[in-house]
């Protein structure tokens, strides 16, 4: 019976044996998505010349744990035998790709929240607990089995392991409080610059240097407070590198020595028989690679923040100081009250004790942490100064960038945000401020839409804002929805593509403008407007316009055969040509026709819904859904249309095909006018984490409008402050009360419209050449 039971154990494990190679298999996939991670932030710093190397595709989160879990697997697998060498190299290895993440994790921390920052760090702290305490298992009983080298060499690693562990919950407890500090920073920085920018405004008229320097400051606050490069350059960072290069170095060292020695007695490689097959090899190499290409971003991390360092000079009390941002979250955790329901007055007082007594060791180790840190630093840059010296003397001479522009870089470096107690940064740093700002400014130009400048240039008055929705017709609900700028834009266009006998390349040309203008329309939309009543506006204009430009589709209803560009339709439209002698009248009457089909679909839409629907909150036009919003919209447009080309009794498609393109220039050009004061606003977006991301997306901009800005500043419009400006239904009031009529030309002039030269206020910055 026990041989029995014996000889059914060994098939089963025999089994399981099998499945082990496909084990390893994954844990080369997952090694080398995470090296992959590792290798496209690399890549990314040295695109974007930020060499302390921001963490955006491999940092600390849900998804990279779970892959590093499966990637270093190796080194918590306690059942089994792994005697071989190569074996045990690759357990070695798995230690120290794992060091090397979290030595590439530590400024993603910057960007989280409280909450992402807390259970990020949570998890990391057990998995990397889990790791260590597998480890020492296997050391302390298997350790008559493992070569003394290799040994030596893993336990080493456990305590590299734990000490960055120990830095980064350490960086993670002072990062809310270092964000608290950088953003009051900011906002006193920004109010000195409104200050300044509105003392300027009431001297003289703005010009485009000073308006430049505008936004440039807010792009050194934006670069400097940075929370990803605010953990780069900290001293407990630096120190985390410098830990993280010191456990590369050994392991640099084990594995030439222990290769030239498997070389030189290859038997040693002959013991044992890896339960991963092949994989181990593959599992090791990838992981080889991973730590090369992961030490990276850590090195120039510590090379940055010795560089800083080397550049100031302190007293020595003050080196030595240990700011307040570092243990004020545990000191506030201390002094709190717990506020557990207890009743019993006594354990509530021996639970805040007790709490006192653990947050106060805490305290201690944060303090010890961080002076530790700061010494390691002060030393590693006196060991480094010489090195800079005369790396800085060997340089070609040069435009000194403070000798060419001594006023402008002190103003400029006057916006550099640092922390108390920090290094000054060089002036390279902000050099290169200046120079990005340049790069993204051309990047934009070489992005300019030119399809839709050529729509702008048609128009002429603004008069389309006025005229595309007539209030003198009649809706089919006592109150109407608000308007925004992209759903009457993309609902003309649907009446245009809809149009009979138009040429195929005019309707694309039209295509490519919309689409151009509607990505500007919603920047200014989603910056200015904050309304959240125009969220179901925008979300109907959105639904539109993925039909219309995909599909050539308004809601279902095919645009492209009420057109007549089908077939079918195509043939049909010869063969009455042919019969009937159609003429222009005919061809008119076409155009009528898909008018009235439109508005008569959007209709039977919105009546459906009304007599459907008994909820009372979609009595109120706001809630309506956004299929309802967009019929409403088509109807009330489409008949406005039809009202104003049975008027005019000679219309023709062209004609009217030219009257909406021209409507739809209107549209985006009086939305446009409020570009400027858009990028200005992104240029002091108010998240901390995004707001370096805005502004640089706003430079962007700034070179991809400038030949829009340039045209709308030639034109004549009405006069409006910055916060009706940016409202399409008051630009359509101010109009109302000065067009009388829809039936008036959109391209006529503006008889006895109020208008003004462009008002540079209104515009708020111009061209930045």
């Amino acid at each position: 019976m026990d041989d029995c039971n014996y000889d059914y154990e060994k098939q089963v494990q025999e089994k399981l044996d099998m499945a082990m190679p496909w084990v390893g298999l994954y844990i080369a996939a997952a090694s080398t998505v995470c090296t992959l991670a590792m290798a496209a932030d690399v890549i990314n710093g040295f695109r974007l010349k930020k060499l302390w190397f921001p963490s955006k595709f491999f940092s600390l989160n849900a998804a990279s744990l779970t892959v590093l879990a499966v990637a270093t697997k190796l080194p918590v697998d306690l059942n089994t035998n792994m005697l071989n060498p190569t074996d045990a190299f690759a357990k070695y290895t798995s230690l120290i790709f794992l060091i090397t993440s979290l030595a590439n994790f530590m400024t993603s921390l910057g960007s989280m929240n409280d909450r992402e920052i807390l259970a990020n760090v949570v998890a990391l702290f057990i998995f990397v607990i889990t790791v260590a305490g597998n480890v020492c298992i296997q050391l302390i009983e298997l350790h008559e089995f493992i070569e003394f080298c290799i040994h030596l060499s893993i336990m080493f690693s456990t305590i590299f392991l734990l000490l960055l562990l120990t830095t980064t919950v350490s960086l993670a407890v002072a990062v809310p409080n270092i964000k608290r500090s950088l953003e009051l920073k900011y906002q006193e920085k920004h109010r000195a610059c409104l200050k300044e920018t509105e003392a300027s405004k009431r001297r003289e008229r703005i010009r485009i240097y000073d308006q430049r320097e505008d936004m440039m400051k807010y792009l050194v606050m934006a670069e400097t407070s940075s929370p990803q490069f605010v953990m780069a350059r900290s001293v407990v960072c630096s120190s985390a590198a410098s830990t993280f290069m010191f456990a590369a170095i050994v392991y640099a060292i084990v594995i030439l020595t222990e290769a030239y020695i498997i070389q030189k007695y290859p038997q040693k490689n002959e013991k044992g028989e890896s339960p991963y097959g092949y994989f181990t090899a593959w599992i090791l190499y990838v992981q080889c690679i991973g730590v090369v290409v992961g030490a990276i971003a850590p090195a120039f991390r510590w090379l940055v923040g010795v560089r800083f360092k080397c550049g100031t000079r302190n007293r020595f009390k003050m080196e030595f100081s240990i700011e307040d941002y570092w243990n004020e979250t545990l000191v506030e955790w201390r002094d709190s009250f717990s506020g557990l329901q207890i009743q019993e007055n006594l354990c509530r007082k021996y639970l805040h004790d007790a709490k006192w007594f653990i947050l106060t060791f805490f305290i201690a180790i944060q303090f010890l942490v961080v002076l530790l840190s700061k010494m390691l630093l002060l030393i590693f840059a006196m060991i480094m100064t010489p090195f800079f010296t005369c790396v800085k003397e060997l340089k070609e001479p040069g435009h000194d960038f403070e000798e060419d522009d001594d006023g402008r870089n002190r103003i400029l470096s006057s916006y550099v945000l640092r922390l108390e107690g920090e290094a000054e940064l060089p002036r390279s740093v902000l050099k290169n401020i200046c120079c990005q700002a340049d790069q993204l400014i051309h990047r934009g130009r070489n992005m300019q839409p030119s399809s839709l400048f050529n729509l702008v240039l048609r128009s002429t008055n603004f008069n389309g804002v006025g005229q595309f929705d007539s209030n003198q017709y009649t809706g089919l609900h006592l109150q109407e929805p608000p308007n925004c700028w992209t759903l009457p834009v993309v609902t003309l266009t649907s009446i245009a593509i809809a149009l009979p006998n138009i040429d195929k390349n005019r309707v694309e040309q039209l295509l490519v403008s919309v689409r151009e203008g509607l990505s500007l329309a919603k920047i200014v939309e989603k910056t200015l407007v904050k309304e959240d009543e125009l969220v179901n506006i925008r979300k109907a204009a959105d639904i539109c316009w993925a039909g219309v430009v995909l599909y050539k589709k308004w809601l279902e209803i095919d645009l492209r055969e009420m057109s007549g560009c089908s077939k079918t339709t195509n043939k049909l439209l010869q063969k009455l040509k042919k019969r009937l002698e159609m003429d222009v009248n005919r061809a008119c009457q076409n155009s009528r026709e898909v008018l009235e089909e439109l508005s008569i679909k959007a209709q039977a839409i919105i009546t459906k819904f009304k007599n459907e629907e008994e909820d009372k909150m979609m009595k109120n036009p706001l809630n309506w859904p956004a299929r309802v919003v967009a019929a409403n919209t088509m109807y009330r447009i489409s008949r406005t249309v039809l009202f104003s080309s049975e008027e005019e009794k000679e219309v023709t498609d062209e004609g009217l095909f030219e009257r909406l393109s021209v409507m739809i220039a209107d549209i985006l050009a009086a939305c446009l006018t409020n570009l400027p004061r858009a990028i200005n606003t992104m240029c002091h977006f108010s998240a901390i984490e995004r707001r370096e991301e805005r502004v640089r997306e706003a430079f962007v901009l700034v070179g991809k409008t400038e030949r829009i800005i340039e045209c709308l500043q030639k034109k004549e419009w009405p006069l409006l402050d910055h916060d009706k400006a940016a409202s399409i239904d008051e630009w359509r009031a101010l109009f109302g009360q000065e067009i009388g009529s829809p039936t008036t030309s959109v391209s006529a002039s503006t008889n006895g419209t109020r208008t003004a030269p462009v008002s540079q206020e209104h515009l708020g910055i111009t061209i930045l050449r």
